[in-house]
């Protein structure tokens, strides 16, 4: 049975306000709606008979919550997985101008919202994204389970989660990818997917990765934006203030929404904190921890990355480079080069290096900081 976890996500209403609510599959949003909104009508548009019906004819909607009690259609009427049923959303915008109803409209995949024609409520409705399980959301976390599980909250913890996550990118395949017709050749998008674990958290190069599918530049980048649309992977970009050293291309880094589910992909099950990999996970764990936190607290601030073409790094820069964030498991001398060269040259507000150690300290301006102390700060809204 999966645990009932407190989320961080606040998804208040003013009265009469919809909102749509995405995420990747499995992060959790169906339970928050269902613990949210217990008293609300609840349409589930995975349901074969409901997505049937309302398809064909939307406005039976309207004839539907006509009939319910007045009580019930004052609280928001909850819709999942909107996007299996896009002609819908005409319908729901006439409720909400002439009837005043509101909705909380749910779905995993952005795609086919973005075909022309598709309403998306000129703007009535507010946006919303959930994430998997954030470190805060779990108590008494333990890094190398969240790292090697990770963390959709039917997966974390689990003894059997690699059958977890095997049944997850199968699911996906078939359930976002191929049934919905996004890619006309299956082999080469399984190609593409497959791939991923060469180019997980590096800087995209389209041209290597289309020689290794065997498809076209443009194929490639038709692929990433699925993943993108249907919530599996996000881009970084390259922080792009001018500098005095010549940086890299203007290419982003790719990386899966979730860790556990990078490391099933790349198949790298993890051990000791010393090896590259762990140090790699470790990264992109800070990285979703940041990318929840944005959202959960409405904060509205660029995450790049900057790297010189003789290997000076930072992993993220947050805003407009007023926080510079290394993410390293151990901390050693060399690691000081890349952030130490950043603050000379942009002068951040803030340089930290976040440590899978356990001691607080400062070296010059930067502060090393144990990841549970980053994460807290973090979440109270007080680092950025």
């Amino acid at each position: 049975m999966q645990d009932i976890y407190s989320r961080k996500l606040d998804l208040g209403l003013p009265l009469n306000q919809s909102a749509f609510l995405w995420g990747p599959r499995q992060c959790g949003k169906t339970t928050y709606l269902r613990t949210k909104f217990q008293e609300s009508i609840y349409i589930d548009l995975l349901d074969f008979d409901q997505r049937d019906r309302l398809s064909v004819r939307p406005s039976a909607l309207g004839e539907m919550l006509e009939s319910q009690p007045s009580t019930k259609v004052a609280l928001p009427i909850v819709i999942d997985e909107v996007q299996n049923a896009t002609n819908l959303l005409d319908e729901v915008h006439r409720l909400i101008e002439t009837k005043r109803y509101s909705f909380v409209l749910c779905g995993s995949s952005a795609r086919k919202l973005k075909r022309p024609g598709v309403n998306l409520l000129g703007g009535r409705a507010w946006r919303f994204h959930m994430y998997p399980l954030t470190i805060a959301e779990i108590g008494g976390f333990d890094l190398l389970t969240g790292l090697n599980c990770g963390m959709l909250p039917t997966v974390y913890g689990r003894k059997h989660y690699r059958r977890s996550l095997d049944a997850y990118v199968n699911t996906y395949l078939e359930t976002e990818i191929y049934n919905e017709a996004y890619v006309r050749n299956a082999q080469s998008f399984s190609r593409f997917f497959k791939a991923m674990r060469f180019f997980h958290g590096e800087i995209l190069n389209y041209s290597s990765i289309s020689r290794d599918c065997g498809v076209s530049n443009h194929t490639v980048r038709t692929y990433v934006e699925i993943l993108e649309d249907t919530l599996i992977g996000y881009l970084v970009h390259p922080f792009n203030r001018p500098s005095k050293r010549k940086t890299i291309s203007s290419k982003p880094k790719f990386y899966l929404f979730d860790v556990g589910l990078a490391n099933f992909i790349c198949d790298r099950p993890l051990g000791p904190r010393s090896t590259t990999e762990f140090g790699k996970s470790f990264e992109h764990l800070i990285l979703t921890e940041i990318w929840a936190a944005r959202s959960y607290l409405e904060k509205d601030f660029d995450i790049s990355f900057w790297r010189t073409s003789s290997g000076l790094e930072v992993d993220f820069v947050l805003g407009d480079g007023q926080i510079a964030v290394e993410v390293k498991s151990q901390v050693r001398s060399r690691d000081l080069r890349g952030m130490n060269a950043f603050v000379e040259e942009f002068k951040p507000e803030t340089a930290v290096i976040v440590s899978a150690e356990n001691d607080r300290r400062r070296i010059g301006s930067i502060e090393i900081m144990p990841y549970a102390e980053f994460i807290s700060l973090l979440n109270e809204g007080s680092l950025i």
